[in-house]
């Protein structure tokens, strides 16, 4: 016959020493049914005859380690060594220190969100953004949402539901997510009319389009793939005068968008959202939490009549933010009033614009320490060149040169092994595999101690 006297009663378990403590710590619902669950496995391990004193003396470790790994949160801090500075799957951009001051002051406190410090009425929560907003485009008004996908999808509603809304072929984009510019287009109410072909669309095939029925103009930028060789597209200022003529909205969809050129940091110009204000686009709608170094959030630009159509349209109120990033796109936004700072205080920017020989110098640095972590689990760390990337589809065939640790180790699948060794760490370490190995690109590693506490679990 089993034996359980071996095992504690629940109560008697409760009562000790180690009971008390893990219902101090989680509580007593959740310690008596992380209790339950052990109990039962116990016994089903001493009907096989396991040993019952062995069993008993396992349980509160046991207990224990279920209980502190139900109450890890889901929502975990990664280490991002993948060499994609926006990495999606990651959170896109990190927030300036300004930006999270701001979003803790938001939680910790009321604020005066809607409501007119000056008269004491109702005011409106778009004000905290839109004279900034106006200031850093050229714009006449501005409003928010909660991203750029909604951005347009409201923009799309607005001006053309139930009319037709006229984009180039090369630009019907598809983006993470199964996220179609098409499908957005239909969900808007808006009749999808192509023009042009893939790879090349002329002026006349927008003027040829326009009817009685047609509700606007759309350009998208083709943010996260590039059409090279024999192409051709009307660029903005052309699109905007055809706009004009017509009577019609030119909506300028730039997805990332950037405040800044990003060729005084290294990397290829891309048009500013200012640019595409003063080319003529009637409306610009751009992300947040991309190359602007924000939290998510979706931002449409332009003509006063048209961004309060907008503002009107019950859609608006499901998609609109909260204090929270207000307040954080608040902070973010006022750093771009000091250019000269920027890169230093926006970690987007200090990140993508880090010299190579300094990160060089962290990969000669850290290889050793890093060598003799992985040794005991078989694997070796050596320095090595290799290639970030903007990320969030932002400049999406441009690379910019990096350094890292290239990490080995024995058989065909030792990338994969080593990869879910360090996705498993208390910090989890993310790398990419590349040429029979996981590369952990060190470009957005700012501290060593991050991924040398990591691997030693601390």
């Amino acid at each position: 016959m089993p034996d359980f006297r071996a095992l504690p009663s629940a109560d008697q378990f409760l009562l000790s020493d180690c009971g008390a403590g893990l219902v101090a710590l989680h509580g007593r619902a959740q310690v008596l049914a992380a209790l339950r669950t052990r109990l039962d496995t116990a016994r089903q391990a001493i009907r096989a005859g396991g040993d019952g004193a062995a069993l008993a003396g396992a349980l509160a470790g046991e207990v224990a380690a279920d209980l502190a790994r139900a109450a890890r949160p889901g929502l975990r801090p990664v280490l991002n060594l993948t060499g994609t500075v926006l990495h999606t799957n990651l959170g896109r951009a990190l927030l300036a220190e300004e930006a999270i001051r701001a979003a803790a002051g938001a939680m910790a406190q009321p604020m005066a969100l809607e409501f007119d410090l000056d008269g004491g009425g109702r005011g409106q929560r778009d004000d905290h953004l839109r004279g900034l907003l106006c200031e850093l485009t050229g714009a006449e008004d501005a409003t928010v949402v909660n991203n750029n996908a909604a951005a347009v999808l409201i923009a799309l509603n607005t001006l053309a539901e139930g009319r037709e809304a006229i984009v180039s072929r090369g630009e019907l984009i598809e983006i993470g997510g199964a996220f179609r510019m098409p499908d957005i287009m239909t969900r808007a109410g808006a009749q999808l009319v192509e023009v042009g072909t893939t790879n090349r669309t002329h002026p006349a095939d927008y003027e040829t389009a326009i009817t009685d029925r047609t509700g606007l103009i759309l350009k998208v930028h083709c943010s996260n793939y590039r059409i090279e060789g024999f192409t051709t597209e009307v660029p903005a200022p052309r699109l905007a005068i055809i706009a004009q003529a017509a009577g019609l909205p030119l909506l300028n969809d730039l997805g990332s968008g950037s405040l800044v050129d990003l060729s005084a940091y290294g990397l290829r110009r891309e048009p500013t959202v200012a640019e595409a204000v003063a080319e003529g686009a009637d409306l610009v709608t751009f992300s947040g939490d991309k190359l602007l170094g924000g939290p998510q959030a979706g931002f449409i630009v332009g003509r006063r009549d048209l961004v309060a159509a907008i503002n009107r349209n019950p859609m608006k109120r499901a998609v609109r933010l909260d204090k929270i990033r207000i307040a954080a796109l608040e902070a973010t936004l006022r750093l771009y009033r000091d250019p000269d700072r920027l890169s230093e205080r926006l970690p987007t920017l200090r990140l993508l614009a880090r010299p190579l020989a300094e990160i060089a110098a962290q990969a000669a640095r850290l290889a050793p320490p890093v060598d003799a972590a992985l040794a005991p689990q078989g694997f070796a760390a050596a320095p090595c060149a290799c290639d970030s990337q903007i990320g969030s589809g932002a400049l999406p065939v441009d690379t910019i040169p990096s350094a890292g640790l290239r990490l080995t180790g024995p058989g065909g699948d030792a990338p994969d092994r080593l990869a879910a060794w360090l996705r498993a760490l208390p910090l989890p370490v993310i790398g990419r595999i590349h040429d029979g190995a996981l590369i952990l690109d060190l470009r957005c590693l700012e501290r060593d101690e991050e991924l040398l506490g990591a691997l030693a679990g601390t």
